[in-house]
């Protein structure tokens, strides 16, 4: 699949089928994240993999949405912001990497067939406890991983001139 059919056809999955994922295409996404670009290659973070069966209601302390706990996986991208690189003028890149991070799975999941949703308004202190994360490790972002159950939408997006300028502002 070409690169920008690909982007083309990656949406925000909102509902999932009741049916597994298979251990090779997790395998395979979970290979393709840890290829991602991380500013000095220092790759300041950890992917935790959640199972959600039997783990629902739990899992609606982290985000509510039914949707979320329905695909049978669930995947966090979490920032150690102490173990990143860090700019001149003191700019911290942990986030900047795992935001890359999740991209690059959420792209491979598309390729598969599979369907996600990046999800960035959740409750962190709840993520915290429920993944038990240590202090300096944080989430990021988490998406369902799962069989899309709905299609694709009409995409909205500005034009390439609304989001490009050429040589200065």
């Amino acid at each position: 699949m070409e690169f920008l059919e690909l982007a083309k056809k990656r949406y925000s999955v909102r509902a999932y089928k009741n049916e597994a994922v298979e251990e090779e295409k997790l395998n395979a996404i979970l290979k393709t994240a840890r290829f991602a670009p991380t500013a000095v290659n220092y790759q300041p973070f950890q992917i935790i993999v959640i199972k959600t069966e039997g783990r629902e209601e739990e899992l609606k302390r982290i985000y509510q949405a039914e949707w979320f706990s329905e695909a049978p996986i669930i995947i966090c991208v979490c920032a150690i912001p102490d173990n990143a690189w860090k700019r001149r003028d003191g700019k911290n890149y942990a986030d900047v990497d795992a935001t890359i991070v999740m991209d690059h799975i959420i792209l491979a999941a598309t390729s598969m067939g599979l369907g996600t949703c990046w999800i960035g308004a959740f409750d962190v202190n709840a993520a915290k406890e429920i993944l038990n994360l240590p202090d300096g490790v944080e989430p990021l972002v988490f998406t369902p991983v799962g069989y899309p159950a709905d299609q694709i939408g009409e995409k909205k997006r500005k034009e390439i001139s609304e989001l490009v300028r050429y040589e200065k502002w």
